[in-house]
């Protein structure tokens, strides 16, 4: 599929090793080479902040979507191409989502699951047929990926649920992987019967 914009999930926070800040930079390049436009929550530091600024050293567009309060904290990039500012951090999740073809994770905490969590969520649903990525720096998606497979082997999860979710080391190789996604139309119930039921 053709992605002109997509979404990077990821932390307000540099995290604890070199290789995430080198990571976000490299996505934020990867997109500006690719004619992409990069969207993301707006941030000014941490991997987000990191994000943007490849992107725009490399010439491309930025788009950032942040809520009132965080802006008021100051963590807003004022230097990106766009930036637009919301009420809620459920108008943010909606909007980063309306306006990109795919969306890629980079690490980041609670936040960036959650992001994760309902994109996926979305497409298992059929309500889009956006791809997802993991950017799997230094093994860091490791245990949430072996998480995955226990909730397939407890029957919570389709294997063609889970193997919606694109992973690669590379940021190049995720984004191949992500223009040549084709989207799964399975039903989601695992199974539909219940305990208690004839």
């Amino acid at each position: 599929m053709k992605l002109t914009a997509v979404c990077v999930f990821c932390g307000s926070s540099p995290g604890a090793r070199s290789e995430y800040l080198e990571a976000a930079r490299s996505v934020g390049e990867a997109l500006a080479r690719r004619g992409i436009r990069l969207v993301y929550g707006g941030g000014s530091v941490g991997l987000m902040g990191a994000t943007a600024d490849a992107c725009l050293a490399a010439g491309g567009h930025v788009t950032g979507v942040i809520t009132r309060r965080l802006l008021g904290l100051e963590l807003g990039h004022r230097g990106i191409s766009n930036l637009e500012v919301v009420d809620t951090m459920f108008t943010r999740k909606a909007r980063m989502a309306e306006l990109s073809d795919g969306f890629i994770s980079l690490p980041g905490g609670m936040g960036t699951l959650d992001e994760l969590a309902e994109v996926l969520t979305l497409a298992q649903l059929q309500e889009h047929q956006k791809p997802s990525g993991l950017l799997n720096v230094a093994g860091y998606y490791d245990r949430f990926r072996e998480f995955l497979g226990h909730m397939e082997s407890e029957r919570f999860l389709l294997h063609e649920h889970r193997e919606m979710l694109l992973c690669a080391a590379r940021t190049e190789d995720l984004l191949d992987q992500m223009e040549a996604y084709e989207p799964v139309s399975v039903e989601k119930w695992v199974h539909r019967k219940t305990s208690g039921t004839g």
